[in-house]
This record gives structure tokens, C-alpha cells and sequence, in this order.
């Protein structure tokens, strides 16, 4: 095959066919996802997902081969973190998640204490770091500027978004983390 490619293409055609062929492999590896990403979108996914959000699910990731730990309430919850993690790069899935009946109440009392499901301390840093954290890659706030603001629990979004659905996306996972006692929105809808 590669003789009649040279006739038909001349030699400069059959050097980028075959440099193509023998490079594809190798392409193919270097855009293997890596653990740090697979780890992060799985945890991003997990604390955005209304089922599971508000538990403590932790994440290892160990090329490509994942393990989910921590406490969820019902086995139903078990089962939606484990489909959360599946993604694309994602070879295996250890669950090792424990159902606890209990769980919610755990939870209530750590919050009472103005605890993360963790059960460690909660600052305002942490808070606007987590709230930073939950935007990335968000697609209704791509093109947005967002500052944020946390003082005593209470994070101030400021700046300009795309979209009304950004914004309200924006205001909603910024709601979603530990310790926020309330949202302020001073977000603007800037289209250009």
C-alpha cells in the first residue's frame, strides 16, 4: 500500500501519511487523561450532584483505576456516586463508600459546630477558594469574570457573566459549599 500512495501522492505525501501513522500511537497516549484531572472533575461532579453533594465522598485516583471512601445515608446514594465517576479515562471503580443511616444527622451536627462534612474547621479562605474551585470549567460561565468575597460565612459574587443561566448557575454552587450561610449576588449579564 505505501508503494501505491507514492506514486499517487509522490514521496512528500507518503512521508506525512506514514509519519501520521507511526505518530498516531503515541498522540493517542499523551492525551490520556491524568489522575490529578480525572480526580478533580470526579470530585467536582460528586459536590455538584444534588443526590450525593452533601456528603463526604473522597476520591483516589491511581492511573485511571479510582476509589470512592467516605459515608453516604442510603445505598441509592452509593450507587449515584459510583455512576458520577464514571468517566471517560476511568479504567476501574473501587466503591468503597459506607452506608450509614445516620449520616444526615452526622452531618446536621458538624454544620451546627460550623464544621465541613469533613469534620474540619471552616474558614472564609476555604470558602472562597471552594466557591473559586466550583467555577472552573463550568459551561455556563465560561467568558465570565466573577470576584468573590467571603466575610463571616457570607460570600459576595461580584462582576460580569454571560448569561442569566450563568449567573443563576454561579449563585447556586457557590450555595452549594460548606459553611455559606448566605449568597449575595451583585453579578451583572454582560453578553458582548
Amino acid at each position: 500500500m505505501a508503494r501505491v500512495l507514492t506514486r499517487c501522492c509522490g514521496l512528500s505525501g507518503f512521508l506525512i501519511l506514514s509519519a501520521s501513522l507511526f505518530l498516531a500511537p503515541k498522540a493517542a497516549a499523551q492525551t490520556k487523561v491524568s489522575d490529578d484531572a480525572l480526580r478533580d472533575r470526579i470530585e467536582h461532579r460528586l459536590q455538584t450532584d444534588p443526590s450525593v453533594r452533601k456528603y463526604d465522598v473522597r476520591v483516589k485516583v491511581d492511573d485511571g483505576d479510582v476509589k470512592l471512601t467516605g459515608t453516604v445515608a442510603t445505598d441509592e446514594q452509593k450507587k449515584d456516586a459510583e455512576r458520577i465517576a464514571k468517566l471517560a479515562g476511568v479504567d476501574d471503580i473501587d466503591n468503597d463508600i459506607e452506608v450509614d443511616k445516620d449520616a444526615d444527622q452526622v452531618l446536621a451536627n458538624r454544620a451546627a459546630k460550623g464544621l465541613r462534612r469533613s469534620g474540619e474547621a471552616i474558614s472564609d479562605s476555604w470558602i472562597r477558594s471552594k466557591v473559586q474551585w466550583h467555577f472552573i470549567g463550568e459551561d455556563s460561565l465560561d467568558g465570565s469574570k466573577i470576584d468573590v468575597d467571603t466575610k463571616d460565612h457570607v460570600v459576595t459574587l461580584d462582576g460580569k457573566v454571560r448569561s442569566e443561566e450563568g449567573r443563576a448557575r454561579a449563585v447556586e454552587l457557590a450555595g452549594y459549599v460548606d459553611g455559606v450561610v448566605k449568597v449575595v449576588d451583585k453579578l451583572k449579564v454582560d453578553k458582548d
